[in-house]
């Protein structure tokens, strides 16, 4: 019996134009044990169509969230994972369907997850492939790698379902053993990456009207690391902090920097002199 927190698991369609492909998808993560549905702009949706193409899985329908952007449909999720065919101008983390259903096991227990699936013509943008962590590819035949909509979500979803099975007969090891705090969420992150370049952005180290592609490797490499909530507020306060020093430009900071450093030497080793005081004072009362 397979086992795991399917509640955690989001299924996110983007800007789908048919309303057929929704009731399809729908009917696809109900075969295969997934309920939550998040719609990010329909174009038609609720729809009678739709309601047919998923027999069954009315219920997923009606349950349905939508969002105006795909950031607010993630924002709180910790794992993020996109649907895609192509290859892009800076290289991503891609997974095949069956790491990117271990990588979602792995994290479903503690953090919530999205799998992103874009438009039937066009997939996802990428801008949006860049609000990912990982993408997916389904190796489809070269001539005609283009899958059915509501087809890449069933085997996305087969293949969770597929190693959730597995998991329950071998325990499939899991890194959340040791990770003990929760993953930061897609709006944390995107509040440290707009902060991160308005600091840069003051420090002239980048240049918003000549980008030479920064930030997006800046994404690129906070996503291949995957922080917690606790590191994601250790970089925001080093920020912080870089903020402070550029509004309060002080030319003798250094210099109180060595005093409080001489000032703190002095108190150790007055310290060290008064605990070797009192241990000759023990010495000579013993004896």
């Amino acid at each position: 019996m397979e086992k795991f927190n399917s509640d955690n698991i989001r299924v996110v369609l983007v800007n789908t134009s048919h309303p057929g492909n929704i009731g399809a998808s729908a009917r696809a993560m109900k075969n295969m044990g997934l309920s939550r549905l998040t719609l990010v702009q329909p174009v038609d949706f609720p729809s009678v169509t739709a309601v047919g193409r998923a027999a069954s899985a009315l219920d997923i329908l009606e349950n349905a969230t939508v969002h105006d952007t795909l950031q607010d449909a993630i924002a709180d999720c910790g794992l993020v994972i996109g649907a895609s065919a192509r290859s892009r101008k800076i290289p991503w983390p891609v997974l095949l369907p069956e790491q990117c259903a271990e990588k979602v096991l792995q994290d479903c227990e503690r953090n919530r997850v999205a799998l992103v699936f874009g438009r039937e013509d066009s997939g996802l943008t990428n801008e949006e492939l860049q609000l990912c962590h990982f993408h997916v590819q389904i190796p489809a035949a070269g001539q005609y790698s283009s899958l059915n909509l509501a087809a890449a979500v069933l085997v996305i979803c087969y293949e969770l379902r597929r190693s959730a099975m597995r998991v329950a007969e071998d325990q499939f090891p899991s890194d959340e053993e040791y990770w003990d705090i929760k993953r930061a969420t897609g709006d944390q992150v995107e509040q440290l990456y707009e902060h991160l370049e308005d600091v840069l952005v003051r420090l002239d180290f980048h240049d918003p009207d000549n980008p030479r592609q920064l930030m997006q490797r800046m994404r690129r490499m906070f996503n291949r690391i995957r922080l917690d909530s606790m590191e994601m507020n250790i970089l925001r306060g080093i920020l912080t902090h870089i903020e402070f020093h550029l509004n309060n430009p002080d030319p003798d900071s250094g210099k109180s920097a060595r005093k409080r450093s001489e000032s703190n030497d002095d108190a150790i080793r007055s310290k060290q002199q008064r605990k070797r005081k009192r241990k000759d004072f023990s010495d000579a009362a013993m004896n």
